[in-house]
C-alpha cells in the first residue's frame, strides 16, 4: 500500500516552498497543496514504499501500511527519526504498543577523515582519467 498523508496532522513543513516529504521522495511523488498548505502522494500507485517521506515527516503525518513480515494484518508502524537513531513504534490490532530503536549512525556525524595522511592532489592528478585509488594508490582506510 502507498504512503498516505493525514492531512490533520500534516503542517506543510510551516509554510516553505519545498517540504521534507518532497525533498526526500526518489519518485518525486509528494505534492504540496499551496492553497491548504497540506502535502499529499500525488501518484500513489507509484509509490515505491521506500518509507524515506514517513521517516523524515517531522509532524509524524505520513503513514504506510508496514511490510507483513514485522508487522501482522491490520498494524501500523510509526518511525520517529532522530539525529543518531530511528524509533519504530508498532501499534497492533489489539491496541498493544512495541517500540524498537535502531541506531543509523556508528561515530559522530564528520568524525571520519577519509583522505587522512594521503598527499594532496597535484594538477597532473585532477587531468588524469584515472581514480584515486587506481595506479598503486592505496585505499584510504576510516580512523
Amino acid at each position: 500500500m502507498p504512503t498516505f498523508v493525514i492531512q490533520e496532522k500534516c503542517d506543510g513543513c510551516k509554510g516553505q516552498d519545498k517540504t521534507a516529504c518532497m525533498y526526500i521522495c526518489p519518485n518525486d511523488l509528494m505534492y504540496l497543496d499551496k492553497d491548504r498548505m497540506k502535502a499529499m502522494n500525488q501518484e500513489p500507485e507509484q509509490c515505491w514504499e521506500c518509507y524515506s517521506c514517513v521517516k523524515i515527516c517531522p509532524q509524524q503525518a505520513i503513514e504506510a501500511r508496514p511490510y507483513a513480515d514485522f508487522v501482522p494484518l491490520g498494524g501500523t508502524s510509526i518511525p520517529m527519526r532522530s539525529s543518531d537513531s530511528i524509533m519504530w513504534t508498532i501499534k497492533f490490532r489489539d491496541g498493544k504498543l512495541k517500540r524498537f530503536k535502531f541506531p543509523t549512525r556508528t561515530v559522530p556525524e564528520g568524525s571520519i577523515k577519509i583522505y587522512k595522511g594521503e598527499p594532496e592532489p597535484t594538477d597532473a592528478d585532477m587531468d588524469s582519467p584515472n581514480f584515486f585509488t587506481e595506479l598503486g594508490q592505496k585505499l584510504p582506510t576510516i580512523s
